[in-house]
């Protein structure tokens, strides 16, 4: 990126969010991020990173006794942090067709490890952990379409 973006930038970018009527809105340009909400409860990020590398993998896979794929009844997730769609879209488990998925039932992840995308239009959106822990639900099939707020993964953030 040859310049960092001015506030005055980002405060037109969530001008034009907030008059528009869309209910989330996720720029990654370059080093920059911005995910906006008009859901009360969704965290708003912005953040200017370097340009972005290929990611570090999570640490392998490790076998999780609880571990299951596929859905999971309400009271199976009891005291598992759960990772929803962000919005309606379709569910991919890798960032490529033919590439390993992002993260596998037992695996480690930090709150900043993407997980899978969700795809609307055209535009995929990376859904991050959101808590360190490990996965022992992964609650979609890859390439189904979700439905907002629809859950996607369990998160054991204990382990």
């Amino acid at each position: 990126m040859d310049k960092p973006i001015r506030p005055e930038e980002i405060e037109a970018l969530v001008a034009e969010f907030e008059a528009s009527g869309c209910a989330e809105l996720h720029v990654r340009f370059e080093g920059f991020e911005l995910h906006l909400s008009s859901d009360p409860a969704a965290r708003t990020v912005a953040r200017q990173t370097a340009p972005s590398a290929p990611a570090e993998p999570d640490s392998p896979p490790r076998p999780a006794p609880s571990a299951s794929s596929g859905p999971a009844g309400a009271d199976d997730l009891d005291g598992f942090e759960i990772v929803r769609a962000p919005y309606l879209g379709t569910f991919y488990r890798a960032p490529k067709p033919g590439e390993p998925a992002y993260v596998e039932l037992g695996a480690t992840v930090s709150a900043e490890s993407e997980i899978c995308l969700v795809e609307v239009m055209k535009l995929f959106t990376a859904v991050r952990a959101g808590v360190a822990g490990t996965i022992t639900h992964i609650l979609a099939t890859d390439g189904q379409m979700v439905e907002a707020g629809q859950p996607l993964f369990a998160i054991d953030a204990k382990g």
